[in-house]
């Protein structure tokens, strides 16, 4: 499964995004498949943990965020409007094709996305203000990551450490490293978290 790491190189290749316009919205989603960002403008492309986040807004419009996260075969490929897909069609997700002219528009697909969703801008710190703070943010706390490992301390490292409320972004392979680094085993209950903690941090900063 792609770690933060991973999703925060991805965000990097998507800001070409920013100040696009949409113009067709695709999304084999039931609950959200008469969702359509066409002639909405794309304000911001961002990662958080292993989430990723892209919000569009058009006068008389209010601001929505797709919310997307790979899981463990999810992939965003990027092709010229009309050009042939190199992954099978069924396994589109997301299908957004922004402005780019005068050349053709460029398509934006989502292939086996494990979690697909569209809400309101105004309701993002409520649906994922549930999430521990993103190692890859610039703006870290590093005290409020520690303090959430530490309020469990009769809890397995391994676990805490991939329990995306105390901290986003590590997987099965940051946390295996982790643990060798710290010479714990992932079944050690929690000691010193801010030895975890800050080894987490260098690894994915290091990739």
């Amino acid at each position: 499964m792609p770690e933060g790491d991973s999703v925060y190189q991805l965000s990097k290749r998507l800001q070409w995004m920013t100040g696009r316009e949409v113009t067709k919205t695709s999304i084999q989603v039931p609950r959200y498949a008469t969702v359509d960002f066409t002639g909405m403008t794309c304000e911001r492309v961002w990662p958080y943990g292993k989430h990723l986040f892209m919000e569009f807004a058009a006068d008389g419009h209010e601001p929505q965020i797709l919310h997307t996260h790979l899981k463990m075969e999810g992939t965003w490929s990027m092709h010229r409007a009309g050009e042939r897909w190199r992954k099978p069609g069924h396994a589109a997700r997301v299908v957004l094709r922004l402005n780019d002219d005068p050349r053709p528009d460029i398509e934006l697909v989502g292939f086996w996305l494990g979690l697909v969703r569209v809400f309101p801008a105004r309701e993002y710190e409520v649906e994922m203000g549930y999430l521990g703070p993103d190692l890859l943010a610039e703006d870290f706390d590093f005290e409020e990551a520690v303090a959430r490992i530490l309020a469990e301390p009769d809890r397995e490292i391994g676990r805490a450490l991939l329990d995306q409320r105390k901290l986003a972004g590590i997987g099965n392979e940051y946390r295996a490293e982790i643990n060798l680094l710290a010479g714990t085993h992932p079944r050690e209950l929690v000691r010193d978290a801010e030895l975890h903690v800050r080894l987490a941090r260098r690894l994915m900063w290091r990739a």
